[in-house]
C-alpha cells in the first residue's frame, strides 16, 4: 500500500475536492483529527488516501490458498488436452478471423 503523500513537490496540491457533511460528522472529523495532531483537511485526505489505497489493492490482487496454488501452477505446467468443445470453438474462431 502506498503511503500518504507528503509535501514534496511531486504532490503539489492543485486539485481541490469539496464534501457536504452531517454536523455529527464534521464533529467526528474534528475530534478525530485534533486527537491525531492533524488539521482536518489533512486528517481527511490521508484517511481517504488510505481507505482508496486499501480498496484498489484489495480490488487487484488475487490471493489463493497453498492448495489453489498448486492448483493453478499444476494447471500452467501439464495443461490438460482440449476438449471436442475447445476444438470447435478455436475453430469456429479461426473461420471467423480468417485463419488457417
Amino acid at each position: 500500500m502506498q503511503d500518504a503523500p507528503t509535501k514534496t513537490a511531486e504532490t503539489k496540491r492543485g486539485s481541490r475536492l469539496e464534501a457536504r457533511v452531517s454536523a455529527a460528522q464534521k464533529a467526528l472529523f474534528q475530534r478525530a483529527a485534533q486527537l491525531s495532531g492533524r488539521t482536518v483537511s489533512e486528517f481527511v485526505v490521508a484517511s481517504a488516501w488510505e481507505a482508496a489505497t486499501k480498496l484498489i489493492q484489495a480490488q487487484e490482487q488475487i490471493v489463493l490458498s497453498r492448495a489453489e496454488q498448486a492448483a493453478f501452477v499444476q494447471a500452467l505446467l501439464e495443461p490438460p488436452a482440449p476438449s471436442a468443445r475447445l476444438r470447435r470453438a478455436a475453430k469456429t474462431y479461426k473461420a471467423a478471423v480468417g485463419r488457417p
